[in-house]
């Protein structure tokens, strides 16, 4: 059984070393996954947490062009421990942050206008993005990161 919470600020060290497991390539994952949850509301975190009350995932959204009526979101990052991988936690990350997301966003007096995600071209997530988020590839940036990256984009209304 999986739940789905806001991060927390006792969740850093276990959010990095999903991070650190997830993003090989990428250095100091406990200063990345710090100052990105104290940008909060910019950026929005949530973790999936097993019954043992571990994190085996978590999932990074940001709010873009600022603080606006309607909203465009972009889901830049999500990972889940590769034990847990193939056990639907991705999209439960996906669809349980993102309702607490538009929950959020009433509050604000604003409304979710598009979602936005940017992926390596070769990373097989992009069919789980389609399916539980519908975007599709707009564009693709050559040699952006450590390969080419596609830019997907839907409205959601």
């Amino acid at each position: 059984m999986i739940k789905i919470r806001h991060m927390s600020n006792d969740d850093i060290k276990d959010v990095s070393f999903v991070h650190s497991e997830a993003f090989n390539r990428q250095l100091a994952s406990r200063k990345w996954i710090t100052c990105n949850f104290n940008a909060y509301p910019r950026i929005m975190m949530f973790v999936a947490v097993d019954e043992m009350n571990k994190i085996v995932g978590y999932i990074q959204w940001l709010q873009k062009s600022g603080f606006r009526k309607e909203t465009v979101v972009e889901l830049e990052q999500i990972a889940v421990l590769p034990a847990f991988q193939g056990k639907k936690i991705g999209t439960e990350l996906i669809n349980c942050s993102l309702k607490f997301i538009k929950e959020y966003l009433v509050t604000q007096n604003s409304i979710l206008k598009s979602i936005m995600v940017t992926t390596r071209t070769d990373n097989l997530a992009q069919k789980l993005y389609k399916k539980t988020l519908g975007v599709e590839i707009v564009a693709t940036i050559k040699n952006l990161y450590s390969a080419d990256e596609v830019v997907m984009v839907t409205k959601y209304t």
